[in-house]
């Protein structure tokens, strides 16, 4: 796959999270409440998707020696992040803005939404904490190959998924945030797309001379 078609792919989600979190509600009211539903009903299948920028690099890696245990991590840390991510989005997202927008005119807000959103930051947290070592196992598992190339991308990524543990997509930071992971993944497709493989063979004009 050409290294743009990849980058795109990897982009997709974190960009498309950054628009999201524009449009994000900045609190939870019964006023706001139904977009707030809407909006994480339709985030539930692209939080998990940001992995895609881990995935499509690490596609093939060899499963031996510190490599090999390194990219096991990798996607091990990439599940649980889709795991627990996506539980924060349905408890503090779609949970709690159902609870709001069916609660009684009389019933505290507080009281409905503070239990729920604590549930699910700590979900949150697990997620984005599993991230981070997604980002910095996939970093040991492609520096053997890559060298410094990979260094770019895993700091920027590094940084956004440091912003992430409590920034969630809310504007600003959080948008930036995305922003971020979708330019520490493109840095880090573009680091690996430019080495070849050990071992590959001459091109066939030199083989012809």
């Amino acid at each position: 796959m050409p290294t743009l078609r990849k980058i795109a792919l990897a982009t997709a989600a974190p960009l498309a999270l950054a628009t999201a979190g524009i449009a994000h509600p900045h609190g939870l009211s019964r006023s706001t409440a139904a977009d707030w539903i809407q909006l994480h009903v339709v985030l539930l299948p692209i939080f998990p998707l940001l992995t895609i920028g881990l995935i499509i690099p690490l596609w093939h890696r060899p499963r031996r020696d510190l490599a090999g245990v390194a990219t096991v991590l990798a996607w091990v840390g990439a599940f649980v992040y889709a795991a627990f991510y996506t539980g924060l989005d349905a408890v503090a997202g779609i949970a709690a803005g159902t609870a709001v927008e069916h609660s009684a005119e009389t019933e505290s807000l507080g009281v409905i939404k503070h239990p729920l959103y604590d549930m699910g930051e700590a979900l949150g947290q697990v997620g984005a904490y599993a991230l981070i070592v997604a980002v910095l196992a996939t970093a040991v598992a492609l520096f053997p190959k890559h060298g410094a190339r990979v260094v770019p991308g895993t700091v920027v990524l590094l940084a956004a998924g440091w912003s992430f543990t409590d920034s969630h997509i809310f504007w600003p930071r959080g948008v930036w945030t995305m922003l971020g992971f979708a330019l520490g993944f493109a840095l880090l497709i573009r680091g690996t797309g430019r080495t070849a493989p050990a071992g590959r063979s001459a091109p066939r004009s030199f083989l012809r001379t």
